[in-house]
């Protein structure tokens, strides 16, 4: 199944956040599930941290590596056709 994160489940699950609940955090590492980040989330997040509303506890780039490569967050495809619909 395909389960898209929303800004603060991605940034909770990554720093073990507490405000995670466990339903999330066990859907999450089952590897029977996909797990989506929109570019929606990684924007806002890029956003926060440049006008000091978020502070991350690595560089922007390396958090966004972690999403993809050690997290295995797959990026939602978003189109133009898609905010059309």
């Amino acid at each position: 199944m395909r389960h898209l994160l929303d800004t603060h489940t991605l940034l909770w699950y990554t720093t073990a956040d507490p405000n995670l609940s466990g339903t999330a955090k066990s859907l999450i590492l089952d590897p029977a599930h996909e797990m989506l980040i929109s570019p929606a989330s990684y924007w806002e997040i890029a956003i926060k941290v440049s006008i000091g509303k978020l502070t991350l506890h690595q560089p922007y780039e390396d958090f966004i590596d972690a999403c993809l490569n050690k997290y295995a967050f797959t990026i939602l495809p978003v189109e133009p056709k898609h905010t059309a619909a």
